[in-house]
């Protein structure tokens, strides 16, 4: 039996529920290929502001470091809205990505065709939609410098910036190339060069990188053109590459393509470590209740299998139990819309059927 240690910083709101139903779900799939997983769960974002009186520190940065393999519930709630930066929970999520050195955050659009009539788009336009948001992850005007709030001539301004290097550009274009190769073969670069510097640069950058790969096509499209094309004909993608800001903006937009946020798994990867996390928030309104869609929590645990453990059939067998879910009608107040053979469920229906789902094989000799 094979054995490897993961961190799990289950987080704030909905974040423990998730995560308990993920890692229930990846400890029954790797068992049956003989490979056993040492979890260790720590504190991280809200709730560990209010124990240590910081996010996260330096313990739990260095342990999740060490492992190199983390998976995450999500972070924040009002209680810590007044905090100031450095000290609300989304702070430790930027410090723990940027320590990792995560630079890609990988976000797989599927439409399942279970869920096809979920969203609020209509069925035709939506109904085969596949493709990957390759989000730049540790650049940006997330991590920009300078960064301050001052003020002239009594009037209060603050100031963000837009920095990108050719290599963050370069780096972050080749992990899309190389996903484009493993898919239908195009990559469409989002970016805002007739207005932005900082766009032309990774225009420029990403021209660059597309001369390593003539088997892959190149297209390039402003980002306000993009989140039209998103909603007017999403088919049309395959592999989109894009920076830290407009890919956390045009991938919650595209969540509802799918019928939820809560569908949405992500992977952030760079070298050997990886950090995996469902794309929605931590809905501290109905943290608790036992109503959450842990099934983005479920599809990062398979992305976790697929690219940090090198088990893709493992990751394979949860996304197949997915569907079984899907196509089973279990619909958690999310995605439930009242059809004919639709059943209003909670988060403990849906784990129960994913881990049978998962236990149904044989264990892999």
């Amino acid at each position: 039996m094979k054995k490897i240690d993961i961190i799990a910083l289950p987080g704030d709101g909905i974040g423990p529920e998730v995560t308990t139903v993920a890692l229930n779900v990846l400890k029954a799939v790797c068992n049956r290929y003989h490979t056993e997983l040492n979890v260790t769960e720590l504190p991280f974002g809200g709730i560990c502001y209010e124990q240590y009186g910081e996010p996260v520190t330096d313990e739990i940065i260095d342990a999740c470091k060490k492992t190199k393999i983390v998976l995450l519930g999500a972070v924040g709630g009002p209680q810590w809205d007044d905090l100031n930066a450095g000290k609300r929970p989304e702070a430790a999520l930027l410090r723990l990505r940027k320590e990792l050195g995560v630079f890609a955050n990988l976000r797989p659009i599927q439409v399942h065709p279970a869920l096809a009539g979920a969203s609020t788009l209509k069925q035709e336009v939506i109904e085969g939609t596949d493709f990957l948001i390759v989000r730049e992850l540790t650049g940006g005007i997330y991590f920009g410098q300078p960064r301050y709030t001052s003020e002239e001539n009594g009037d209060p301004f603050s100031v963000d910036t837009m920095r990108y290097s050719r290599s963050e550009v370069q780096r972050v274009a080749r992990v899309a190339f190389d996903a484009a190769r493993l898919r239908n073969g195009r990559v469409c670069s989002v970016d805002k060069a007739n207005i932005l510097e900082s766009s032309r640069m990774w225009r420029k950058s990403v021209l660059e990188v597309a001369e390593e790969y003539p088997d892959v096509e190149l297209t390039h499209m402003l980002v306000d053109n993009c989140a039209m094309q998103i909603i007017r004909d999403p088919k049309q993608f395959d592999v989109m590459v894009t920076g830290n800001l407009f890919g956390d903006i045009l991938s919650d937009a595209a969540s509802m393509l799918t019928g939820s946020l809560g569908m949405l798994p992500s992977a952030s990867v760079g070298g050997e470590n990886g950090l995996y996390e469902p794309v929605h928030g931590s809905a501290p309104d109905i943290a608790g209740k036992g109503v959450a869609n842990p099934l983005a929590a479920v599809a990062s645990a398979a992305m976790l299998c697929r690219y940090s453990l090198k088990m893709e059939e493992a990751a394979q067998n949860i996304e197949e139990a997915i569907l079984k879910v899907l196509g089973s009608g279990l619909r958690t107040g999310d995605l439930y819309t009242n059809e004919t053979g639709t059943i209003l469920a909670n988060t403990s229906d849906v784990a129960d059927l994913l881990l049978k789902a998962v236990s149904e094989e044989e264990t892999v000799s």
